[in-house]
């Protein structure tokens, strides 16, 4: 029996940046210890082709499992791989740095693809407004 394979895909869903981020505008997560944080791989796929990936997509290639299967990796062992990766729960992108601490709202369109915005653009204000798109908040770093 297959394990069933968990998902931090949403659609139609803006998710805003955390009630307590202290970024009041976009800012790229700068690298630590000169190498890319987590939020600064994701910052880089979304913000490098928009539209493009879904929630999952990012979350699994910037995970551990998914950086180290590098360039050479079969699409049989990827596919073995993520598929390891989502049997058990995974944190989706509210959990993200990018909601948390560096001022980025996220996107899910219909189709689930994600886009970031700058907490200080008119689309960020927009996106917000927007009573089509389920309205939710990245995580706190902080508890209430």
């Amino acid at each position: 029996m297959a394990k069933p394979l968990h998902t931090t895909n949403c659609f139609d869903t803006f998710i805003r940046v955390a009630e307590d981020c202290p970024a009041r505008f976009g800012e790229e997560p700068p690298p630590r210890a000169g190498r890319p944080t987590v939020a600064g791989l994701q910052y880089e796929m979304i913000a490098n082709a928009p539209y493009k990936y879904t929630s999952d997509d990012v979350i699994f290639a910037t995970s551990a499992p998914g950086r180290e299967l590098g360039a050479k990796a079969t699409r049989s062992e990827k596919n073995v791989a993520r598929a390891t990766f989502f049997s058990r729960g995974q944190a989706c992108m509210r959990a993200s740095g990018l909601g948390k601490r560096y001022g980025w709202g996220v996107h899910a369109d219909s189709e689930g693809r994600i886009a970031i915005y700058a907490v200080d653009s008119k689309r960020y204000q927009a996106l917000s407004r927007d009573s089509e798109l389920t309205q939710t908040r990245a995580m706190r770093s902080k508890r209430g």
